[in-house]
């Protein structure tokens, strides 16, 4: 799990007198987070705070690439937006990412080469504003100069999945990226558009989380109202519910692994110990702790644990996880049809 909450008075007298110093409140203010040992805990820029503002509104200012780490601690373009920047000038998976406005990326953190595409650690990061980046494919190299937009992140995505083989269930399988703002009603409509005889395929695989707010509105789609979780701030308690009307009939099957974090394990596990879904794949990644932004002297932004979430059942989930219903190491996905048909989904 984490380590003890980090005392916010202590945070923002930091930076208090970091300010009165001339020093810089933000640095004052992660050096008490990071003495705390809380994971969980962190210290933003004002602008860096304010890029994780828009992603959460499903906005971000990019060029339409996402990267990942390659073999020899070399970047590789991992996906291509379509109508993107990047798709426009011809990139595409598999490239070889070498450099950013000039300085080469090869060791960098992933996170820290998003940031440069984003324009994060520029005076002024906005659309139009020009990125030039160097690519490797097949041996040969080049050089180009996208400009960044304002492009949306689509944090759901729902697919009709037709009968066939042995796994059967014809079901409407929707997968859910991550909890921005809306997505929690996009679920509720793809829910609706399950068709009788049909069964659900929820994928919250590699949901890092999000709004939780929107993950209670994803699991109302599901319920007729009633406890989705708990959570204590400051040692108080309080409860989050489900609203009613939901689809309490449709056949569900919950998809989730490592990689399912925060308000996506808060889901599976509400829908789990709500006797309403069955979960399956891996074991979820275990962080069930509950952050509260505070704006510090210098406008940079300490978001602070301030308590930690149960499921209806009452269990922990920081540091342990969700045990799926049924573990599965090989095509999870499979499975999960398979053990749909038998629930009724799909004839």
């Amino acid at each position: 799990g984490a380590g003890a909450p980090v005392d916010r008075t202590e945070v923002e007298a930091a930076a208090a007198r970091a300010v009165e110093d001339g020093k810089s409140a933000a640095e004052a203010a992660a050096e008490v987070v990071g003495r705390s040992g809380d994971r969980w805990s962190a210290v933003y820029s004002a602008r860096e705070y304010e890029g994780l503002e828009r992603a959460l509104n499903g906005s971000y200012i990019g060029v339409g690439l996402s990267a990942r780490r390659a073999a020899g601690g070399r970047t590789e373009i991992d996906s291509v937006r379509p109508g993107s920047p990047a798709d426009r000038a011809g990139l595409r998976s598999g490239d070889l990412l070498r450099s950013i406005d000039g300085t080469p990326v090869d060791g960098r953190p992933v996170t820290e080469v998003v940031a440069r595409l984003r324009g994060d650690t520029t005076a002024w990061p906005g659309p139009g504003t020009p990125v030039r980046i160097g690519i490797e494919r097949a041996g040969s190299s080049w050089e180009r100069t996208l400009y960044r937009e304002r492009l949306t992140t689509e944090s759901v995505t729902a697919e009709r999945l037709a009968g066939a083989g042995a796994a059967g269930a014809a079901a409407v399988r929707i997968k859910v990226g991550s909890f921005t703002r809306g997505s929690g009603e996009q679920v509720r409509a793809a829910a609706a558009e399950a068709l009788p005889g049909e069964g659900i395929l929820l994928d919250l695989r590699g949901n890092s989380g999000g709004l939780v707010d929107e993950a209670v509105t994803a699991a109302s789609a599901f319920l007729d109202g009633g406890l989705v979780a708990t959570y204590d701030v400051h040692g108080s308690q309080r409860a989050l519910e489900a609203r009613t009307g939901g689809a309490t009939a449709l056949p569900l099957v919950v998809l989730v692994d490592g990689g399912t974090m925060s308000a996506a394990e808060l889901l599976a596990g509400a829908l789990q110990d709500r006797g309403r879904a069955v979960v399956v794949g891996s074991r979820t990644f275990g962080k069930g702790s509950v952050q509260m932004p505070s704006r510090l002297a210098d406008g940079s932004v300490a978001e602070l644990t301030v308590g930690h979430y149960r499921t209806p059942a009452g269990r922990v989930v920081d540091g342990r996880g969700i045990a799926p219903d049924l573990l599965v190491r090989g095509d999870a996905e499979e499975r999960a049809r398979t053990v749909l048909s038998g629930l009724g989904g799909g004839s």
